[in-house]
């Protein structure tokens, strides 16, 4: 798995990501390979809780002393999206992984959000969860096809298709004579552009010619090449 090397800044997730809600969820046992970041200490350690700081050392041979056993008290997270973010312990963290624990007690507070965050999750991947959210809901597809399966290769890429919608916006509400409701915008767009575009691909054999390109990678590229032979006349 090519697993980041960072430790995540929880500012940095908690600014991409939109939170519906807090909650203080208690102590409990959670796993070290879940623990992704840090509150305010995440080039401190790297994502095994290494520490990247010389003095470290005194205090994860302190704690070895004093919890031979491992029996030390419980280390304070929040959890967001299945990953956790330490707020105090990071040295116990860092002792643990040493040991070879799996699990470590923690004082949990919960910050809820409808998305998951993987263990290998990077600010990159960060990046393109907040643009595909950006993008589906200012094109209505929230509203009408929450699950719809579009990633790019690139995040440019939704900024990109975010504009197709727009375009056919305006077509459609030259046709309606008023704004389209974000749900009939998402609709419209998904049954008369999209949707005819991926059939159009399917049944010409044709893909994005760029690498690790995706099905809307290729819709994006086909959609452009329609736009400059348009431009050269009907």
């Amino acid at each position: 798995m090519n697993r980041s090397r960072h430790l995540l800044p929880l500012g940095e997730v908690t600014e991409r990501l939109r939170l519906t809600g807090r909650a203080y969820v208690g102590v409990c046992s959670i796993p070290l390979a879940k623990i992704i970041g840090s509150v305010d200490r995440a080039c401190e350690f790297d994502r095994d809780f290494h520490p990247q700081r010389h003095d470290s050392e005194a205090r994860m041979r302190a704690l070895q002393t004093a919890f031979p056993d491992g029996d030390f008290p419980a280390i304070s997270v929040f959890e967001v999206g299945g990953a956790y973010f330490v707020s105090d312990g990071h040295h116990r963290v860092a002792l643990a992984h040493e040991r070879g624990q799996e699990f470590i007690e923690a004082e949990v507070v919960r910050l809820a959000t409808n998305y998951r965050l993987p263990p290998d999750v990077d600010i990159p991947q960060l990046v393109h969860t907040e643009l595909r959210r950006m993008f589906m809901e200012e094109s209505g597809l929230q509203v009408v096809h929450p699950d719809l399966d579009i990633s790019f290769s690139s995040p440019a890429g939704y900024l990109e298709l975010l504009e197709t919608v727009k375009a056919h916006g305006w077509e459609l509400a030259r046709h309606l004579g008023r704004l389209p409701t974000p749900e009939e915008l998402g609709r419209s767009w998904l049954t008369e552009v999209y949707q005819p575009g991926l059939q159009t691909l399917h049944e010409a054999g044709l893909s994005c010619p760029h690498e690790d390109a995706t099905q809307a990678d290729s819709f994006l590229w086909l959609y452009q090449r329609r736009r400059v032979l348009w431009m050269r006349g009907p």
